[in-house]
């Protein structure tokens, strides 16, 4: 193959071998892997292509060239570092690493990863989820954050859609091939994806969406991101899997939590309670601080101004001392406030001006706009 994406090329007969391999066996395939750790893609190939007389590894190639798709391998320059990391043993290793992946769109693939964050989620998202997702997306491709999700209806769907709003990247790692538009309603925003940004799979071109591709596909959103964020998820989510093969490979996990009572936000609260090292996120920037460079703090919230912000020491004190129900006078808020009459009376001029004390013939008290706290929150 020729192009942008080409240089530089592992082997021509090790792609061959790549592109026969992924068609005769199933994505994450460790005894596949095994054989090519072991003895080479082309040697790998060679022990079975007897059993598979129908794969022709050129027309491999050639199909998916006219597809419109390119296979990137381990050596190439648009190949993610970040893949490799799915080799890494241990516990819930029993997937490999990608042999190779089918790869659909203008941008370089590796590039593009650099700066990525994974949004997943239920399919039977709420409006919540969905308005987060979407949120998130936007947010995050505004400044140029790639989103990686997977395409799937619900929160999938809404933090593509954000992304592609906000004319930022974003990739779809299917379960199918990137030929095939899968979920078919999804088919529109597939082919905007593939226009502007990258769909991507493990699996053959044409390859159908098996139900057990869809748990295998998840480490590649992991693999791609820096992190992942979990917007809306069950207890038995496959979102849960994304988020623990990002564990298992060292990368950050976020949970959006949601309201106690959602069962679809079930799954973000025990992420949220048994991994200490997760993190809770409402917002774009909160997520960047988590999966961006050091330094780059999400802003705190600042709660809206009250009526006592701005008071100096003393009148807060007078205030403190005026009762909420039953008027006093001046001789008894002195006595509460610690401070002389004299005092207790020139701050009362402005208290009484702004709206938070009143004046009756027995003394004083709290109007019930006194009566609120800093940040003008209701006691």
């Amino acid at each position: 193959m020729s192009g942008p994406f080409s240089t530089p090329l592992p082997e021509p007969a090790d792609r061959l071998a790549r592109a026969a391999l992924v068609r005769v066996s199933e994505p994450g395939d460790p005894r596949v892997a095994r054989e090519v750790a072991a003895y080479g893609a082309v040697e790998a190939w060679r022990r079975v292509a007897a059993l598979h007389p129908d794969v022709e590894p050129e027309r491999e190639l050639n199909v998916a060239m006219k597809a419109g798709l390119r296979l990137i391998c381990p050596g190439d320059d648009e190949w993610p570092p970040g893949l490799d990391d799915l080799a890494r043993p241990g516990p819930a290793a029993e997937l490999a690493a990608p042999l190779a992946l089918w790869v659909r769109g203008p941008r370089n693939l590796a590039e593009t990863v650099r700066c990525a964050v994974g949004i997943v989620g239920s399919r039977a998202a709420t409006s919540y989820g969905l308005h987060v997702a979407g949120e998130l997306g936007f947010a995050l491709a505004e400044q140029q954050w790639t989103v990686v999700s997977g395409a799937a209806y619900g929160i999938d769907a809404a933090a593509h859609r954000g992304a592609v709003v906000a004319a930022g990247p974003t990739i779809a790692v299917l379960a199918c091939g990137a030929d095939v538009a899968y979920p078919r309603a999804n088919e529109a925003m597939l082919a905007r994806i593939a226009a502007e940004g990258l769909v991507v799979s493990e699996a053959p071109p044409g390859g159908l969406p098996l139900r057990r591709r869809f748990l295998v596909r998840n480490r590649l959103i992991a693999a791609l991101s820096g992190g992942t964020v979990v917007v809306e998820a069950g207890v038995r989510s496959g979102a849960l899997s994304t988020a623990r093969h990002a564990r298992r490979i060292g990368r950050p996990v976020l949970a959006v939590p949601g309201p106690v009572t959602s069962g679809l936000s079930a799954g973000c609260h025990l992420i949220l309670r048994q991994w200490p090292e997760s993190v809770l996120v409402t917002s774009a920037d909160e997520v960047i601080e988590a999966v961006g460079p050091m330094g780059r703090l999400a802003p705190l919230p600042i709660g809206q101004a009250g009526p006592r912000d701005g008071l100096d020491e003393v009148m807060k004190r007078v205030l403190e001392a005026v009762p909420s129900r039953r008027a006093r006078d001046l001789q008894w808020i002195a006595a509460q406030s610690g401070e002389s009459r004299f005092v207790v009376e020139r701050m009362l001029q402005p208290l009484l001006a702004n709206g938070l004390v009143e004046q009756s013939p027995a003394g004083y008290r709290l109007t019930d706009l006194g009566r609120l706290p800093a940040g003008g929150a209701p006691p």
